[in-house]
């Protein structure tokens, strides 16, 4: 039987200071140890000295928004230059049709500061006594609007600029070389000889400023309404090839590499972009917190115990992370690489050249393992040119309070599902509650002696409802068939005044894609429901360019819900119609 040495210090001494020095005085018990640990073995050969790569690098070139089998061209796209976010999420922050008021004056409130800067400022009252001026609250505003935006349309109507409406009218002249008609419009035709060249130069100036605060397109062509998230596809010409990237579900504000997947056999039309890439590095070894010290007497990070990891005989994955911890972290070197943002990069060689002046060449992990390598990190999916994607995406940014929310959730009671708009933008362009504008609304109609939207009559005789009435905030979603498939279609609900039907009521924010037809597929209202977020993003590029725009967000939502919707009903005057 093999006997096992052990060796321990043992001293009755006082005096630590020689078991703190580590003496050696025998050469062979130095030898002795080292034969013990095995390292006469040689099992780890030489040690790495220095590593070259050569690599191909890619520029992403070509960018196309939507789905795969949709209509929307591609168009080309500069990848170190411009942020993927925002091309992919950017949407008008003004739709058309829908008053901003807010942002109307804030405009209008820019271009007089610029025609100071110009040296035009005693223009402003001209520009102040045109028709680019916001009206004064009309009587279907007063019935209509909620009590903030009212009250805000009362403080700037009839004093501040409509720089929207301004913008519109100038950004058509300018885009046909026409300011000139501009001044041909009372009360504009009072400026005459320098005074209109300085209002010129203010107003170009001013259409830029208005174009590029926010990035912005006509229209979210990346979102794809019927799944609520965005889609889209970007591609660059390889050695071997168009590589043609697909993000297919983005619908969580984070973009990285492992959003997209490979799309073999599709082009974008890609243009070259390529250039060769070698460098050469000392590795430096992987290093994190809690590793163990290969040093004799060296003091490890306490902050990290991986002694006190509570792992059971069947948890492998914990297991295995504590014998690479303590048995193989040393055997790993990093190699850094320094490659332009928005880039494939193909690695063509490795070569490693250790201690004893050896090169050797390090394969691919699919060309050991083969193509179902157990080693996947940074792999496209369906990646056969074995690419490293560094995606043009931002780190870091800043969220506003959402503008717009909507709730999709199922109402098993009624047999339907909603869209209920909790937040939208109101007139004044800030957030507004759509449950406390109802209930603001329902009371100003009681005040009005009008009757509340329960409908009924005096006294205790119960009124036959075929059906009861909701909130107006609540867009019913009703299945229909479509082909083989269920789809949820968006449906309206009629406005009910004194027991009349009124006007239909569409959504009012953006969502639920008021004016056009929404059939979402059924699959993507689960019974958890759904919650999409409208809402402002500021961020910073790698050139130290700062990007503002309006992003969407998909979530889970809180469950089921009930409408208080029912047919055939008989209600008392005062019972309450919905929730």
């Amino acid at each position: 039987m093999a006997s096992q040495i052990r060796i321990e210090l043992s001293t009755t001494h006082s005096d630590l200071q020689d078991g703190l020095q580590a003496r050696i005085h025998d050469p062979l018990w130095m030898l002795a140890r080292q034969w013990q640990f095995g390292e006469f073995k040689g099992e780890d050969a030489g040690s790495t000295a220095s590593a070259q790569i050569m690599a191909d690098t890619t520029l992403l070139t070509r960018y196309r928004p939507g789905a795969p089998s949709g209509t929307q061209p591609a168009r080309p796209y500069a990848a170190p230059v411009l942020p993927l976010e925002t091309v992919v999420e950017g949407e008008s922050v003004v739709a058309e049709g829908t008053p901003n008021w807010r942002r109307s004056v804030e405009m209008g409130q820019h271009l007089l500061r610029l025609l100071h800067t110009s040296g035009a400022g005693q223009l402003r009252s001209v520009l102040l006594s045109s028709r680019y001026l916001l009206a004064q609250p009309s009587a279907e505003d007063h019935r209509r609007l909620d009590s903030e935006s009212l009250q805000f349309l009362q403080v700037v109507g009839g004093r501040a600029l409509d720089g929207v409406r301004l913008r519109t009218r100038l950004a058509e002249l300018h885009s046909r070389n026409a300011l000139g008609e501009f001044f041909q419009e009372p009360p504009f035709n009072q400026i005459t000889g320098n005074d209109q060249q300085k209002v010129i130069q203010a107003i170009t100036a001013w259409l830029t400023w208005c174009d590029t605060f926010f990035h912005h397109t006509a229209a979210p062509a990346s979102w794809i309404p019927e799944r609520m998230e965005y889609e889209f596809a970007v591609s660059g010409k390889t050695a071997e090839g168009e590589a043609v990237l697909a993000a297919p579900e983005y619908f969580e504000g984070t973009l990285d590499w492992f959003s997209f997947v490979v799309r073999p056999g599709q082009t974008l039309g890609a243009s070259e972009a390529r250039a060769p890439l070698s460098r050469t590095f000392l590795p430096a070894p992987v290093t994190f917190r809690g590793m163990p010290s290969s040093r004799f007497w060296e003091f490890e990070d306490g902050a990290v115990n991986l002694a006190q990891i509570d792992a059971a005989p069947h948890d492998l994955a914990r297991l295995l992370l504590v014998k690479f911890a303590l048995e193989y972290s040393n055997d790993w070197f990093a190699v850094p690489i320094e490659l332009p943002v928005g880039s494939l990069c193909q690695i063509q060689a490795l070569v490693v050249t250790n201690t004893f002046g050896e090169r050797i060449l390090i394969p691919h992990t699919t060309q050991v393992d083969g193509s179902s390598s157990p080693w996947q990190m940074f792999m496209l999916a369906q990646d056969s040119q074995r690419l490293f994607f560094l995606p043009p995406v931002l780190g870091p940014s800043l969220h506003s309070a959402p503008c717009e929310e909507v709730l999709f959730l199922r109402d098993e009671m009624a047999n339907v599902a909603w869209g209920v708009e909790r937040i939208v933008e109101s007139a004044a362009g800030r957030p507004l509650d759509r449950y406390e504008a109802y209930q603001e609304a329902q009371q100003k109609k009681e005040q009005e002696g009008a009757a509340p939207a329960a409908g009924g009559t005096d006294g205790e005789t119960l009124t036959y409802r075929l059906g009861t009435t909701v909130p107006e905030y609540w867009i019913p979603l009703l299945p229909v068939q479509d082909g083989a498939s269920i789809r949820l279609k968006r449906g309206v609900i009629p406005e009910i005044e004194a027991g009349e039907v009124g006007r239909l009521l569409e959504p009012l924010g953006r969502i639920l894609e008021p004016g056009r037809e929404l059939l979402l597929q059924d699959e993507e209202v689960p019974r958890e429901g759904v919650r999409v977020t409208r809402a402002y993003q500021y961020a910073r590029w790698i050139d130290g360019s700062t990007y503002l725009w309006i992003g969407r967000r998909k979530q889970p939502g809180r469950g089921e819900g009930s409408s208080g919707l029912r047919f055939d009903a008989a209600q008392s005057p005062n019972s309450s119609t919905g929730s």
